[in-house]
């Protein structure tokens, strides 16, 4: 009972952080967003007992890539005006 919970709770948590990941206009917060997506993602293969592909993504999904999309954000100049 209480793992159908906590699995309810990160899928909740996984949800709210792909709508963040989209409503977000700044894309540093996007990019963080996107990390903490992936970093519940490893929890919750964690939790079905996948405990290899939880590092993977722990470290590729949530470390790796996050890393890169904000070195990759910070190398590009802001751009200010009109958004659509």
């Amino acid at each position: 009972m209480i793992e159908m919970i906590l699995h309810a709770f990160i899928l909740i948590g996984m949800i709210v952080a792909a709508i963040l990941v989209f409503f977000f206009k700044d894309l540093v917060s996007a990019a963080v967003a996107f990390g903490l997506f992936s970093f519940l993602l490893a929890i919750e293969f964690y939790l079905l007992q996948a405990p290899d592909v939880a590092i993977a993504e722990a470290a590729i999904g949530a470390g790796l890539t996050t890393a890169a999309f904000i070195i990759a954000i910070r190398g590009t100049a802001r751009q200010e005006g009109d958004e659509v």
